[in-house]
């Protein structure tokens, strides 16, 4: 009779019978889940669908399935516990939470804290460097290979003089704040990301285009750098900004050869400027060397004569108190010395007016003697000039005095 019902119960699951098809009674189902639920706490089942029943240990004096779970419990709560453990990396930083409320700052090695839901930590890499790309996105296509993307929305703007410009720059920045980074505002690098727009329309906004493509980009970068940082600041974000680098400055395209012929007149205007400053700052010094040395020269000259002019003048003073003791022999002198310098400087041949004998003499040679003489005398200084004279002065008074 059991096998029979038990063979009718295992097609009804309900363990009904299957001609009535009526629902089984809330008792039995309840006694038969008690059952299977003894069974896996170490109850005892009698296979006859009779109230599973709890066998007493005789050492210890209590039933064996809370054993059982206790032990179950450790361990859930060992693996529980052992989840608080952590690890920061050297180059990051952790903020601990305790029921949403900030307890504390960790930095770099293994930490524990009270396990979810009562702790959690937020862990940041604070020495990463990131980038925040303003008018442009570098992006990676399907192959694999990086390529620049222009992003108009961001990287047109208006100058002061009322032109166009097209501009992109790299914003490079670090996590400071961490407390802040974490709690103050929803999304740190969107904010940033605005800050660094606004910030970078308002400073293009009031210079002209020439001076944004050309020799403003480094004064540029540091005003938006400046700027966005005192915004940062003021909202508590927690990032900092390391550096602001001009990517591009261009025209619209509409006009963009224009432009570049300007730049290229500009850049062609600078080299002659510098090749003229060049030329300046090597003719400029020879000039000065040369007038210093020409006014050298005329000081010599000044002094030499003067210094003749004194000496002549003191020379004729003394041939005028000679005269006047004796014009005579003075006159005779002054004449043999005018005489001699005339002769000297010509080419003569003096014959005796007496002779009777016919002489040959080379009139050619006694020429090119002379014109050579002249050349070798053209080379003597003004000092050899002046001791010949005071020489040729002291024959004639020589020759006075044998008169």
């Amino acid at each position: 009779m059991n096998n029979y019902q038990n063979s009718q119960n295992s097609q009804n699951p309900w363990g009904g019978n299957n001609n009535n098809q009526s629902p089984p009674d809330l008792d039995e189902a309840i006694n038969e889940l008690k059952a299977k639920f003894g069974s896996f706490f170490g109850g005892n089942n009698n296979g006859n669908g009779e109230d599973a029943k709890i066998v007493n240990d005789s050492n210890s004096g209590f039933p064996s399935s809370p054993i059982k779970f206790k032990y179950v419990f450790i361990l859930l709560a060992i693996i529980w516990l052992g989840s608080g453990f952590y690890i920061v990396d050297p180059a990051e930083k952790g903020v601990v939470f305790r029921l949403g409320a900030v307890t504390g700052e960790v930095g770099g090695g293994p930490h524990w804290h009270l396990p979810y839901p009562i702790e959690k930590v937020e862990i940041v890499n604070v020495s990463e460097v990131r980038i925040a790309e303003i008018g442009f996105r570098n992006l990676i296509n399907n192959s694999g290979a990086s390529f620049t993307r222009n992003v108009p929305t961001e990287s047109i703007m208006l100058t002061s003089d009322g032109n166009i410009v097209d501009a992109s720059f790299e914003i490079q920045y670090t996590v400071d704040d961490l407390k802040y980074y974490l709690l103050s505002v929803k999304a740190p690098e969107e904010t940033l990301v605005q800050v660094a727009n606004s910030v970078i329309r308002e400073v293009i906004g009031k210079n002209k285009i020439d001076y944004i493509i050309t020799d403003g980009r480094a004064e540029i970068a540091s005003k938006i750098k400046i700027n966005s940082q005192i915004l940062l600041d003021f909202y508590k974000v927690g990032l900092h900004i390391n550096t602001v680098n001009f990517k591009s400055a261009q025209a619209p395209s509409q006009v963009q050869e224009a432009y570049s012929d300007v730049t290229k007149a500009k850049t062609d205007k600078e080299r002659y400027i510098n090749q003229s400053q060049s030329y300046a700052n090597d003719i400029i010094p020879k000039a000065r060397g040369k007038s210093a040395r020409m006014i050298e020269e005329a000081t010599a000259y000044k002094s030499q004569i003067v210094s003749k002019s004194e000496g002549e003048t003191n020379r004729f003073l003394q041939l005028l108190g000679e005269y006047q003791k004796s014009k005579e022999v003075t006159r005779e002198r002054l004449y043999r010395e005018t005489m001699e310098e005339v002769f000297a400087n010509t080419s003569k041949i003096i014959t005796s007016g007496n002779s009777n004998s016919l002489m040959y003499l080379p009139i050619d040679k006694l020429i090119a003697n002379s014109r050579n003489a002249n050349n070798e005398n053209s080379d003597t200084n003004t000092i050899e000039s002046q001791n010949n004279d005071s020489l040729n002065l002291r024959n004639a008074f020589r020759n006075r005095g044998s008169k």
